[in-house]
């Protein structure tokens, strides 16, 4: 079972942001201002440290979470979808009126 996917609505979202700015990639933030949310962003505009972990992809868009918060996703899938009006405004999705959000359910074992 992938560890992150994502619905039909976001990865035809997800296709238009690569056509649109190029190689991206999905960071989940678990901020004060923007709740635990995916950010998308172009690759080359975000450092990755030794602290990110590549825990999946999804439409050949990697997924990076810091190693602090792995102990507790780490029996969660991770499904990224989207909604209409914009959340985050650091995401590029924001640029198309949307924003991505993250439902989570069991892995199975």
């Amino acid at each position: 079972m992938q560890k992150v996917i994502a619905t039909e609505a976001a990865q035809q979202l997800i296709q238009r942001l690569q056509d649109k700015y190029g190689p991206i990639i999905f960071v989940h933030s678990e901020g004060c201002c923007d709740g635990t949310s995916p950010i998308c962003m172009k690759k080359e505009d975000f450092y990755l440290s030794s602290q990110d972990e590549r825990i999946g992809e999804v439409e050949g868009v990697p997924y990076y979470m810091h190693r602090t918060n792995l102990p507790y996703w780490q029996h969660l899938q991770i499904m990224i979808d989207v909604k209409d009006g914009i959340g985050n405004s650091f995401s590029l999705e924001s640029t198309e009126n949307k924003t991505f959000i993250i439902q989570a359910k069991k892995l199975k074992e």
